[in-house]
């Protein structure tokens, strides 16, 4: 790739001097980048070492980590707008120090609110220093700005750090403590930052875009409504859903943030994510797919770990090594993909179905296999499918959004509903179904379960009632599992049976716009 020669020569980044080797100039925004990745400000994977040393509960932890996630889709509407007026230099620095005061905050405060604040801002740095960083380096990875294949890279980068990154924060915290991957990552941005003052110059864009006509209350107010949808899912379980008084004012906050904006959308004329965006086909089409493929999918959130942990017996880095077989299931996933979809231009539809097969043998497995005395090494196979078709699902639908006709001033309104939906509604409003569908069958299975030990006459008349009632409970488990596996399983064969009678002959076609046409429109924007 390093190679490629345009009609002005070969590939360059005037951002970085001459005195640094070409070849090596897009593998240091690859190195900025993965650092940046690494910095989530809070880490999931140190969620029961948080817990046990704060006064938070797991489900402060989880509602931090989505708000990262939320802040990142929120920044997709004007990430662009940000890339033209502001040099990649000053994106690099602004980011660095945000993320590394994100991290020592997230270190020291006990406050769930603070917390989910800080996540929230630290995502949306950390988003736009991906795009400084991935931007400069797009054409070096496609010469042709071929969308398929970029994405390909994207979500190779960004899966794997996730996997990667919970891979360190549980060996950080079972060597050390939890507290010093905060520090490590603080170290790593400061290099970065020092990395960047040295190598990279204050080159600004041809043209100077400022940032006018940004609908930063719509911007807020979307910010709230993804906030509130991810507590209801997240704490839902917890309060008891709208029993409680938390969740029914969330629940109406949320439905007023998203009113105002729909309210709004009708006269503004740049509203923060406009009509055209949401009623694109191709959005609809991806929004449906990710609800129901990441909600089958959404026993990796709700049972694995505990099926794990409480099931076989596995511990802290035990569970974390599963993290392996996952990430080697992106690497094939996003090979996969990047030689069939993106090369040779396999339909979006016959990508679907292989994502959808590959998530009902990740369900068929562990409903024929799911156990007592599975070995470590029998999960691989199911932890790599998986891993094989989150990846492929989303490198495929992202790709769609740039194919779905929507000009460029949309597409990036496109991109945050995709972000949401993908990223924030795939990991909250799935578990959250498959939580309390779990919740309702151990219940009822552990009354079945638990009927015939009340017999005075069997050999469990004499045991301890704690010990009695901990069989019930591990027992009424595992049935529960297997009996949410195959009604998941029953409805990937279903989906599977729908995709194979559509009719999609569309292949992918995505090729991104010219930067010169993006900051002419971006130009136009604000103006306008």
């Amino acid at each position: 790739m390093a190679d490629w020669h345009s009609p002005q020569g070969p590939f360059d980044i005037p951002d970085v001097p001459n005195y640094v080797p070409r070849r090596l100039k897009p593998w240091l925004f690859i190195f900025f980048v993965i650092i940046i990745q690494f910095s989530g400000g809070v880490y999931l994977a140190a969620a029961t070492d948080m817990v046990g040393s704060t006064a938070m509960m797991q489900e402060d932890i989880l509602m931090a980590g989505y708000a990262s996630l939320i802040g990142m889709s929120i920044n997709f509407a004007v990430m662009f707008r940000f890339k033209f007026r502001f040099s990649n230099r000053t994106q690099l620095l602004a980011a660095g120090t945000v993320l590394i005061a994100a991290n020592l905050i997230c270190a020291h405060t006990e406050s769930p609110a603070v917390l989910a604040v800080t996540c929230l801002v630290a995502g949306w740095f950390r988003m736009q220093a991906t795009l400084a960083c991935n931007s400069t380096i797009q054409l070096w990875l496609t010469p042709i700005r071929d969308m398929s294949v970029f994405f390909c890279y994207v979500y190779l980068l960004v899966d794997s750090a996730i996997q990667l990154c919970g891979i360190a924060t549980v060996y950080t915290a079972f060597n050390v403590e939890w507290e010093y991957m905060q520090w490590i990552m603080c170290g790593l941005l400061a290099l970065m930052m020092l990395m960047v003052i040295i190598f990279v110059k204050p080159v600004r864009g041809p043209m100077f875009i400022p940032l006018l006509g940004i609908d930063w209350i719509g911007a807020i107010l979307w910010a709230g409504f993804m906030m509130t949808f991810t507590f209801v899912c997240v704490y839902g379980n917890f309060y008891d859903w709208w029993e409680a008084t938390e969740i029914r004012q969330a629940t109406v906050l949320g439905c007023l943030c998203l009113a105002v904006n729909l309210w709004r959308a009708t006269f503004l004329h740049h509203p923060y994510i406009p009509f055209r965006a949401m009623k694109n086909h191709n959005v609809i089409r991806a929004t449906i797919i990710y609800m129901v493929f990441f909600t089958i999918m959404a026993t990796e959130h709700v049972f694995e770990h505990s099926y794990a942990a409480n099931i076989l017996g596995f511990d802290e880095t035990n569970l974390i090594d599963l993290n392996w077989y996952v990430f080697v299931g992106i690497l094939a996933g996003c090979g996969f993909t990047y030689a069939t979809f993106a090369l040779r231009k396999w339909r979006y539809k016959t990508m679907t179905a292989i994502a959808f097969t590959l998530a009902a043998v990740y369900l068929a497995y562990f409903y024929f296999m799911i156990d007592y005395g599975v070995e470590k090494e029998l999960l691989f196979v199911p932890l790599f499918v998986r891993g094989a078709a989150s990846v492929i699902i989303s490198i495929v639908y992202l790709t769609s959004i740039v194919q779905s006709g929507l000009p460029f001033q949309v597409y990036p309104q496109a991109l945050t509903i995709n972000g949401f939906t993908g990223a924030v509604m795939g990991a909250t409003f799935g578990p959250a179904i498959i939580g309390e569908f779990l919740r309702h069958t151990m219940a009822k299975n552990a009354a079945l379960l638990g009927a015939p030990l009340t017999d005075f006459n069997t050999e469990t008349a004499y045991m301890p009632l704690g010990e009695l009632y901990g069989m019930v409970q591990q027992q009424a488990l595992v049935v529960s599992m297997k009996e949410i596996y195959g009604w998941l399983l029953i409805v990937a064969i279903i989906s599977l049976v729908i995709i194979a009678l559509s009719y999609g002959p569309i292949r992918p076609d995505a090729i991104f716009p010219k930067w010169r046409t993006i900051r002419k429109v971006l130009r136009s924007l604000a103006i306008g």
